[in-house]
């Protein structure tokens, strides 16, 4: 296991109120291992993971309580000389969109070399020299002129590679890769994704993908969390969440995807009604006012997260209805 996360609660302290971001979530992410976190806009995927890496602006968000272990360190009791020493180097991130996330007046290569001079303390001649072995790495043709160039220069699908590039600089442990897709069309997303599992296998690091895409999911994780409301309603391996789902907002993604094993003309079905507001989150379920299978009881206690199968756990208090509705 190279990171363990139990009962984080994250908050953002705002003028219109405090926002609940992410309630009390406890996953493990072992080595090697590729994990999916899908959810819709504001299920707290980003927000968990940032939290991991300790980069929310502080204030107005406040990691309330929970514990965040990576290779037996608590990263929420480290002082931040500490944890910049991690982060980057052991812990690296990879962000939706790369024009905000690299700067504009710098070329590629100075943005990776910085990487290289801070963490693995190489010269400059030493840095230019990995920094052109990674842009060759990562799929960016004529390396050696292209770190030179600006990052306005270089396409979406470029541009992602070359953050993916600077990541795997100092060959970290864990990867986190937030929604890197979401921009970029399909062919480029499926290059990607490609990319990110052939460097996770011959690095062996571990990936935490984050995206509102299951097909993305399907694709490159072994197993996947649900998250809504900033909470994880259900978890399994792909093929079992795939297959077998278990949670009625799990059910109700999938639902709303086109299938190629259906007929022509079978409708999509939606999900009613809207995400709960995090400011005045109801207590008891945060999906009970969306879903068909609400009793008093949801509406009155918020589901635990509870294993079902081996592997396959699901925070639902009418599961045995859901079970009964699939048979």
């Amino acid at each position: 296991m190279i990171l363990r996360i139990k009962d984080l609660v994250t908050r953002f302290y705002t003028a219109n109120g405090t926002v609940k971001a992410v309630n009390g979530i406890s996953y493990s992410v072992d080595k090697s291992e590729i994990v999916g976190v899908v959810g819709e806009s504001g299920s707290g995927k980003s927000v968990s993971m940032r939290s991991v890496m300790r980069i929310l602006p502080e204030p107005p968000a406040k990691i309330e309580k929970g514990e965040i272990f990576f290779k037996g360190n608590d990263l929420l009791k480290l002082e931040e000389r500490e944890i910049q020493s991690i982060r980057g180097k052991d812990i690296a991130m990879v962000f939706q969109d790369p024009m905000t996330s690299l700067n504009p007046v710098l070329t590629i290569g100075r943005q990776l070399t910085e990487v290289l001079i801070e963490h693995e303390k190489m010269n400059k001649n030493q840095a230019k020299e990995r920094a052109i072995e990674l842009l060759n790495w990562v799929g960016i043709p004529n390396p050696k002129l292209r770190i030179n160039e600006y990052p306005h220069e270089f396409s979406g699908g470029m541009r992602q590679r070359a953050m993916i590039a600077m990541a795997i600089a100092c060959n970290p442990s864990l990867l986190i890769a937030d929604e890197p897709t979401t921009a970029l069309d399909v062919t480029v997303q499926l290059q990607i994704t490609e990319l990110v599992k052939r460097l996770q296998r011959e690095t062996g690091m571990a990936v935490i993908w984050i995206t509102h895409d299951l097909g993305v999911i399907a694709r490159i994780a072994s197993r996947v969390m649900v998250m809504y409301a900033g909470y994880i309603v259900e978890t399994a391996s792909v093929k079992e969440l795939y297959a077998n789902p278990m949670h009625p907002y799990t059910i109700g993604l999938l639902r709303s995807l086109p299938r190629i094993d259906e007929k022509r003309d079978t409708r999509l079905i939606s999900i009613p009604g809207q995400p709960p507001d995090l400011v005045s989150l109801p207590k008891g379920c945060p999906l009970a006012d969306r879903c068909t299978y609400k009793t008093e009881r949801c509406l009155e206690e918020t589901p635990v997260l509870t294993e079902i199968n081996k592997g396959h756990s699901v925070a639902c208090w009418e599961k045995e209805k859901v079970i009964a509705d699939k048979l």
